[in-house]
């Protein structure tokens, strides 16, 4: 997450819920994101080795509103608002961001870009990413982190707000 700082659990390395270590660190958020412990939160979010999510990651909860970034698929409207979130403005090739964000292609089109800011108190996770077995290819663990937000558009459960209607991407 360009020069900010890293959290390194202990000034070890990261491993995942698998015991496999991860690639990277865990990014300190931007500005009006803090710590905050939540393993509910936390366990959603990992993924064991070839599963995708993240392969590491820290709780955290927005002070204030925040802006994160998703690619998503226009086909199926409601993947506007999943899970997996940036702080960082999303860059193609859309092939390299897939990789660096370990997007299988049966997951994502990845063809529209929004940016949305996150409600205050919305918690979240931070991490590098899993490594994901897709059905053509396989991408491995990402040290480029991801923001976990727990959305569910198809239970109308939104912490991000004031987003724009997606602009085709990349």
């Amino acid at each position: 997450m360009g020069c900010a700082g890293h959290i390194a659990p202990e000034k070890s390395e990261l491993h995942g819920v698998d015991g496999v270590a991860c690639v990277g660190y865990i990014d300190q958020p931007p500005e009006g994101v803090v710590a905050e412990e939540d393993e509910s939160l936390l366990d959603e979010s990992l993924g064991v080795t070839g599963e995708g999510k993240l392969c590491a990651g820290k709780t955290f909860v927005a002070t204030k509103p925040v802006k994160v970034y998703r690619v998503w698929n226009s086909q199926k409207d409601y993947t506007k608002y999943g899970h997996w979130w940036s702080f960082q403005v999303p860059h193609g090739p859309k092939q390299q961001y897939r990789e660096q964000n370990v997007i299988c292609p049966s997951w994502s089109t990845l063809d529209r870009m929004s940016e949305c800011t996150l409600k205050p108190g919305t918690k979240l996770v931070v991490g590098p990413g899993q490594s994901a077995n897709c059905l053509s290819t396989s991408y491995p663990k990402s040290a480029v982190n991801q923001v976990f937000v727990p959305n569910d558009s198809r239970k109308d459960i939104l912490y991000v707000e004031n987003c724009t209607p997606g602009d085709v991407w990349p």
